[in-house]
């Protein structure tokens, strides 16, 4: 049973349409890849499916309920949360306080919070670093540490933008490990990522969006073998 249904959703600004007209849907406990090039809309559609911005047509489901109109805090509290592409810790906070930040979100109780921001900690490996200044730690564990804080708000639904970005090939692998083990755990992501390896490593299915359009979906091996999606992306400075 899908997890979350994206049915016609397009998003205008002023009227040029950064998304148009896309369709797809996510099962549960899967990874679902998102690709394209830069300016496909991939961000855009991650911004209206949790309510940072409302979409200009069609409707978001998530769990079967209609998600359109919520505000992001209120997505979050129903178990959808993202991470983003520039990662903001807060860095004058240690560690496990950006943490408990996210796991505020379902306790009023600090001791609580701070157990559940350290069993996220563990989870992403970074619990040795919980006392560590958030501002100091390098791109690599900033990025684990957005992770964790999503986490710590206990979601059903895990949305990563681009959380390989920046990273060199150990610190990728490390972040693919981590988005396998957490499948494992059966939670459901969707993934926006242009390194094509780590894609096809990651993905149950994929969607290829281009100009703000659905091109194709499909299994990884359908994706990289199809000539349209080849032209549309893969024949960028991606080939």
């Amino acid at each position: 049973m899908p997890i979350l249904e994206i049915n016609h959703v397009s998003k205008f600004f002023g009227g040029l349409a950064a998304v148009s007209d896309v369709s797809f849907s996510v099962e549960a406990g899967s990874i679902m890849g998102l690709i394209g090039p830069n300016g496909a809309g991939k961000t855009t559609l991650f911004n209206c499916i949790t309510g940072y911005y409302p979409p200009s047509r069609g409707e978001v489901f998530f769990h079967g309920r209609r998600m359109n109109g919520l505000d992001p805090d209120k997505v979050c509290m129903l178990g959808m949360v993202r991470t983003w592409q520039k990662v903001r810790p807060l860095a004058r906070l240690s560690v496990v306080d950006n943490v408990m930040v996210g796991a505020l979100a379902h306790t009023s109780s600090l001791r609580t919070a701070r157990a559940l921001a350290m069993d996220q900690l563990r989870v992403v490996g970074l619990d040795h670093r919980a006392d560590f200044t958030a501002g100091g730690l390098p791109i690599g564990e900033r990025k684990k540490l957005e992770v964790a804080r999503a986490l710590a708000t206990r979601p059903k639904l895990l949305l990563l933008d681009e959380v390989m970005g920046g990273l060199n090939p150990a610190e990728s692998a490390e972040i693919i490990q981590l988005i396998l083990d957490i499948k494992q755990q059966g939670l459901t992501q969707m993934v926006i990522e242009h390194d094509m390896k780590a894609i096809m490593r990651i993905s149950d299915r994929i969607v290829v969006l281009t100009s703000g359009e659905k091109l194709m979906e499909g299994t990884p091996q359908e994706v990289v073998t199809n000539p349209d999606v080849i032209t549309a992306y893969l024949g960028e400075s991606h080939a």
